[in-house]
């Protein structure tokens, strides 16, 4: 089992809102633009309600993995928690309500497991370098320090599920491979898009479609594309850090060597090249 030793792991690394520097805030550098982005962050990551809530039922199978989500969830609704408590210190107008916070809660369609595995890996890699680039934008000190903080813990995060992702190369070789490709693919060419690839930004529920994702039932649902383009400006550099971040957990993980997107692709068909041969063969 994974999950002892992570939970160890976690608790070293834990804080708590003590450790925020509350009496370094500055009124003066917080402007209303940068606290409405704040206000939108703490509903995104109110997100990990309804995420929580599909993984433990498709991991009915793996009590380790299921096991996990208990500190993950905890962890992910602090840094929705820390959020709203900076808004509701120095701008209680604009800390979100309880309606707001629900509607981002909906039921997600089943998926393959294993990739929605890889889809989250690759969300808190996303998301750790969307906030450190958030910390940089910002000029106020306490928030710069809060988002530094929920950084460092998505990278934890992707640490973490990255062990449960090698676990699952070990149990089911082919299939771990095949959904791991994939949605590396996927992730990693996400600066040749329009639209942010994360989780929170993806369809997951046919019926409900097009309100069937996270960032479409926010009060402004197209905030997240205008944060990252014209206010944080994650741009192709930013982008390129996540990209190589992924591609080069993924050549650890898979043990080849994937310098590009179009590198981890070839051995994605290469995947599927062998299950139709095996296939026919049969």
């Amino acid at each position: 089992m994974l999950y002892p030793k992570i939970y160890i792991d976690f608790e070293r690394a834990r804080w708590t809102f003590d450790d925020i520097n509350w009496d370094q805030f500055d009124a003066s550098l917080l402007t209303d633009e940068h606290a409405q982005t704040i206000k939108m962050n703490a509903i995104t990551e109110w997100a990990a309600l309804p995420a929580t809530e599909m993984f433990l039922r498709d991991y009915r199978h793996d009590s380790d993995f299921s096991a996990f989500m208990s500190i993950w969830f905890y962890e992910e609704q602090k840094h929705s928690l820390i959020l709203i408590e900076y808004l509701r210190r120095f701008r209680p107008d604009l800390a979100p309500t309880e309606e707001e916070l629900h509607q981002i809660r909906f039921e997600f369609d089943e998926a393959p497991p294993l990739e929605t595995l890889m889809l989250h890996f690759c969300g808190e890699i996303r998301l750790y370098h969307w906030y450190k680039r958030a910390s940089e934008w910002h000029t106020e000190p306490v928030i710069k320090m809060i988002y530094e903080t929920i950084a460092k813990d998505e990278a934890r995060h992707g640490g973490a599920y990255l062990q449960f992702m090698k676990k699952a190369l070990t149990h089911n070789t082919e299939e771990a491979q095949r959904a791991f490709a994939k949605i590396g693919v996927l992730m990693a060419a996400a600066r040749r898009t329009k639209k942010a690839l994360h989780p929170t930004n993806l369809h997951v529920n046919e019926a409900l479609f097009p309100k069937d994702t996270i960032q479409s039932r926010m009060p402004e649902p197209g905030w997240l594309e205008h944060w990252l383009d014209k206010q944080i400006q994650f741009d192709k550099h930013w982008e390129g850090k996540v990209s190589g971040r992924i591609l080069h957990n993924m050549s650890i993980l898979l043990k080849q060597t994937f310098n590009s997107v179009q590198d981890l692709n070839k051995f994605r068909r290469s995947l599927s090249s062998g299950s139709s041969l095996n296939s026919t063969s049969a």
